[in-house]
């Protein structure tokens, strides 16, 4: 099972459930994502819930939202016109991405952050880390090293090297940000559930059809 899978399923248990305009799937509302119709008629994307309007809740999978838009099921949702293109699924990816970041934003303001190959080393040792997060494009030898602990630890670390070093180093506003780690274990998991829901939407490759809602199987 992916990580995203995980991190999914362990949020079906809570929360006000609400059901998936393209799979019927009825799961929490955090297990799901919003969009709503601007005034322009454009489909966009609800992250943080805030938006007016009826909201439209789709599974936050690749395929899925590929499904919603070449199905034109937004507009079958809101029984009016909707546009949604599929290059929709990027503008979310790239949206959930940049939450992703900042949450490393929000570790570094709360004094829950190690930066640099030494203090993640130590933080390691001393069993304070709980997600390490490397550059993806980043030499191998140092990355190697802090894996290796990383997998020492068990379960308690979670490694993610899904970033560049530009983009960790406008996150924390720092250069060369090669090597981090999260202390906190309440931002750890936020950081994970945001980096569980971006894989999902960039991992799940389009070639097969998501599971049909039974107002789309029946109606042709």
């Amino acid at each position: 099972m992916t990580m995203a899978a995980i991190r999914l399923d362990d949020e079906v248990s809570r929360g006000p459930m609400r059901r998936c305009a393209v799979t019927g799937a009825v799961l929490p509302k955090d297990a799901l994502l919003r969009f709503v119709l601007a005034p322009d008629g454009q489909v966009v994307p609800d992250l943080a819930g805030k938006l007016p309007g009826r909201g439209i809740w789709v599974t936050p999978r690749r395929d899925v939202i590929l499904r919603a838009c070449r199905k034109n099921l937004f507009a079958r949702s809101l029984k009016q016109p909707a546009r949604a293109d599929e290059a929709l699924v990027d503008r979310v990816a790239a949206q959930v991405r940049a939450r992703c970041l900042g949450v490393l934003g929000l570790a570094r303001r709360a004094g829950a952050l190690m930066v640099g190959f030494d203090q993640v080393r130590e933080g390691m040792k001393t069993g304070a880390v709980r997600v390490l997060v490397q550059a993806r494009d980043a030499a191998e030898d140092g990355r190697g090293k802090l894996r290796r602990l990383a997998a020492a630890q068990g379960s308690m670390v979670t490694t993610v090297e899904r970033f560049e070093i530009a983009e960790l180093d406008g996150a924390i506003g720092r250069s060369n940000s090669v090597h981090i780690a999260i202390a906190s274990e309440r931002i750890a998991d936020r950081f994970m559930a945001e980096c569980a829901r971006l894989e999902s939407l960039t991992s799940c490759m389009d070639d097969g059809p998501a599971e049909m809602a039974p107002s789309e199987a029946s109606g042709g």
